[in-house]
Parts: structure tokens; sequence; C-alpha cells
């Protein structure tokens, strides 16, 4: 159990873990561009952030899980990473990251507020 464990300081948590899980596979992809037969792979990004942070969604501690992209361009060594794919994905989850520790960072400073203000 965290020292402050908030509804929203649970949910970044889980955000950001998400977004790790994403940046892992994704540079994984990447590592693997030129591995003849290797699959890209992926978070459900959206569905981790439902159970996240979406009231009366399942919500989940387990490691967000992986799975195989469906419908992306193979090479006739059956590889399918596509590099700018994958450039643009590993953009969109540093933001998005960056995003979260943003956000907590933010909730840490009104959870201190109140507890300085509450003397």
């Amino acid at each position: 159990m965290a020292l402050i464990d908030t509804a929203q300081i649970s949910g970044l948590t889980r955000f950001l873990d998400a977004a790790s899980a994403r940046h892992r596979a994704i540079t994984t992809n990447i590592a693997n561009v030129d591995t003849p037969g290797y699959r890209t792979r992926d978070v459900d990004f959206r569905s981790v952030l439902q159970q996240a942070g979406i009231p009366g969604m399942m919500e989940t501690s387990a490691t967000p899980q992986t799975r195989e992209v469906e419908g992306l361009m193979e090479r006739p060594d059956g590889n399918n990473v596509s590099m700018e794919r994958e450039s643009l994905l590993l953009a969109q989850t540093q933001l998005q990251f960056h995003t979260g520790v943003q956000l907590l960072r933010s909730e840490f400073r009104r959870v201190m507020t109140a507890i300085t203000e509450g003397k």
C-alpha cells in the first residue's frame, strides 16, 4: 500500500505502467526490424486506459499485455515491422509518458498543499 493512495495517483500509476509496457514493445519491434519472421507486437493502450480510469470498468493491477498487430504489410522474409510506424508510436508514447509524469507531479503537489494548509 502506498503512503499516499488516491484514485488519481492509482490511475496515473497504471497509465505510466501501460506507457512503459508500450515503450518496451516498440523498442523490441525496432530491435527486431531485420529478424526474419518477426511479428510486430503492441500494447492495447486504449483498453488499458479504460481499465485504469473510467468508472465502472474492470480495474486491474496486472502488467499490460502485448499482442500481435494484425494488418501490417509483410516483407518477403515474413517480418512486418515498419520503422515509420514504430518511430511515430515511440514519439507518441514518450509524450504520453511525459504527460503522465507531469500529471502525477501535479497530483502530489495538490496533496502536499492539502496537508500543509491543514496544519
